[in-house]
């Protein structure tokens, strides 16, 4: 991507979001009153995360888990510990409208590959590493085909063929197809998971 279309990729970026938040805020309001009701304090949560060529930034998402810890007060799995609120915000995809203030900080895009654990970089093969050449995005090539319905491997060729290929076009084309996904409330998680299982490194890809 040249310099332009970068600048434009920024534009989009921050107009888009500047003007999701003021459209929007109504909506985050009553849903930071829902989690506050139903999962309690915090209404965010909070977590490093590796953006731009690997560096930390705090991603912002609506909470969508309670606390629940088993009797050695180890917290539950993911998936027992999502219910009620927590799969409504997850299926609408609200929980990441907070993401909107990591766009517009600069910290991520609207589109780009997705910012997984940081515990994860360690464990990426070079052409895995690839996907941190770009902002991370609120939604990505990976989103938009199969999202966390799809495999480590696929997910992975989807974040480079990003890299690889991206252009202000494609982000348009991208953001088009993902209303198509939030309104389906495609792809939400693997089958039994609450998202996908953690990534160990021994899925290695073959790219």
């Amino acid at each position: 991507m040249n310099r332009l279309a970068r600048g434009a990729k920024r534009a989009l970026d921050i107009c888009c979001s500047a003007t999701a938040l003021v459209v929007l805020s109504p909506v985050m309001v009553l849903t930071a009153l829902a989690v506050r009701i139903w999962l309690g304090a915090p209404v965010l949560f909070r977590q490093m995360r590796p953006g731009l060529n690997g560096h930390l930034f705090t991603i912002l998402k609506f909470r969508t888990m309670t606390d629940e810890r088993d009797a050695t007060g180890t917290l539950l799995p993911d998936a027992r510990r999502l219910h009620g609120i927590g799969k409504v915000l997850r299926k609408t995809s609200l929980d990441e409208l907070p993401q909107l203030i990591n766009v517009l900080r600069g910290e991520m895009s609207l589109v780009g590959p997705r910012p997984l654990l940081a515990e994860y970089v360690a464990r990426y093969s070079p052409a895995q590493a690839r996907r941190l050449l770009v902002k991370p995005g609120l939604t990505g090539w990976a989103q938009v085909n199969g999202r966390n319905a799809i495999s480590w491997k696929e997910k992975f060729q989807c974040d480079i063929w990003y890299v690889d290929h991206a252009s202000f076009l494609l982000d348009l084309r991208i953001l088009w197809m993902t209303l198509g996904c939030v309104v389906r409330g495609s792809g939400i998680s693997s089958e039994g998971l609450a998202t996908m299982p953690r990534f160990m490194g021994d899925n290695a890809d073959g790219l």
